[in-house]
């Protein structure tokens, strides 16, 4: 068992902080209140090879590890959620789901460009009345010979408005089926009857694109569909195990972020003749931080070495994502409590890192269904077999793309 970073590891983290000192740091604040997100940091991703980093060099990444891909969601949520987000959807959700079931024609025509950055990519699972219970979904695909005619809608669709591609969840069975019932296809934000629409007014990650996403009679080729007819379900699945992953992982980084600020203002703050990091108390809510910091990292990187070998991984990835998410937001509440009266203003960084700290114990599995999910395992109700196709293991090669 080996804790240490690798040089290449080590480099990227380096190159990705630094990008994030630079590009996104000084801008933030602004972009957050202005509720905008700005496209061309995902340019400048691509150009430091960011937008595939876990991606084989064969379909236009970087071929680096999928702990690397930790390390970038880190330190861009160390700058703010919505960069780390973008590339949780882009790489995460889409285009780790395109390398593990897409046909060769379709990883050529989707997963390379997407790798390369040259295209965006974003995930379609959400609706109105469907979350936790994916089987309530409402939209539908409809086999029409050489296409399939999709109708429905999508709700919390993050990219909504610049992704180029979505990976799409319909029923093409009969209800009564339920998550048999369930397939996977590759929509183009071209086709002819797709639309989308930002939400507005959220509590956080406000400079992050959000919204929904519309199919009025959408002709999807056959070949885009992705995997077979019912397997929709477990791609969704497999999905969300990379997409926790990336989560998780971005949690890591916002209590990093937290615990940065918060013992930046405790050496400069002084009441009652000395720094407040010299109060016990304070000393408490850092202390909790640097736990929190340590065991989530642990976490997240005991699921992407378990990615590495290209096992099964549902389980680590699941007791991750639900820990190191509450931890960020409890550092994120502390972080406030240690700043006083400046952390409720937006002078300082800690009130954006609470807003934002709470979708995370949200999307992509609530903090309850974690719960539900972690005692069932140990109950021995749930257990995990390999899926028919599993992520490819890495194969220890990689570009040289942080040297």
């Amino acid at each position: 068992m080996n804790f240490e970073f690798s040089e290449e590891q080590a480099m990227l983290r380096k190159t990705v902080r630094d990008f994030t000192d630079k590009e996104i740091m000084p801008h933030i604040a602004d972009w957050d209140r202005e509720g905008k997100f700005d496209p061309d940091v995902f340019p400048k991703l691509a150009e430091l090879g960011l937008m595939g980093v876990c991606i084989p060099e064969e379909y236009g990444g970087a071929g680096m590890d999928y702990n690397s891909l930790a390390i970038v969601c880190e330190e861009l949520e160390r700058g703010d959620t919505a960069f780390r987000t973008a590339v949780s959807v882009h790489t995460g959700l889409n285009s780790m789901t395109l390398l593990q079931w897409g046909t060769e024609e379709q990883k050529q025509k989707y997963l390379a460009p997407q790798a390369k950055g040259e295209k965006i990519g974003a995930f379609g699972l959400t609706e109105p009345g469907a979350g936790s219970d994916v089987a309530a979904l409402q939209t539908t695909a409809v086999d029409h010979g050489d296409y399939y005619v999709l109708n429905g809608q999508k709700t919390w669709i993050s990219l909504c408005d610049f992704a180029d591609n979505f990976i799409v969840f319909a029923y093409t069975g009969d209800r009564s089926e339920r998550h048999k019932g369930i397939s996977a296809f590759i929509v183009e934000r071209a086709f002819e009857g797709f639309s989308s629409k930002a939400i507005k007014g959220k509590l956080g990650i406000r400079s992050g694109n959000t919204g929904e996403i519309f199919f009025e009679n959408v002709k999807v080729p056959k070949e885009n569909l992705l995997g077979n007819e019912g397997e929709g379900f477990k791609i969704a699945m497999a999905a969300l195990d990379n997409g926790r992953f990336t989560v998780a992982a971005g949690a890591v980084g916002q209590i990093m972020a937290c615990l940065e600020a918060s013992v930046k203002y405790s050496h400069e703050r002084e009441t009652f003749g000395k720094e407040i990091g010299r109060h016990q108390l304070v000393q408490q809510m850092i202390a909790k931080m640097e736990a929190g910091l340590q065991m989530s990292r642990l976490l997240v990187y005991r699921a992407g070495e378990l990615k590495n070998q290209g096992k099964r991984n549902t389980r680590e990835t699941s007791l991750a994502k639900w820990q190191a998410c509450d931890f960020a937001n409890e550092a994120a509440n502390d972080a406030v409590q240690v700043h006083g009266a400046y952390g409720y203003s937006d002078e300082y960084p800690v009130e954006r890192y609470l807003r934002n700290s709470k979708a995370p114990v949200i999307y992509e599995g609530t903090r309850e269904v974690h719960t539900i999910m972690q005692a069932e395992y140990v109950l021995g109700y749930r257990t995990d077999k390999p899926l028919n196709k599993m992520l490819p293991a890495w194969d220890g090669q990689a570009t040289e793309l942080a040297k």
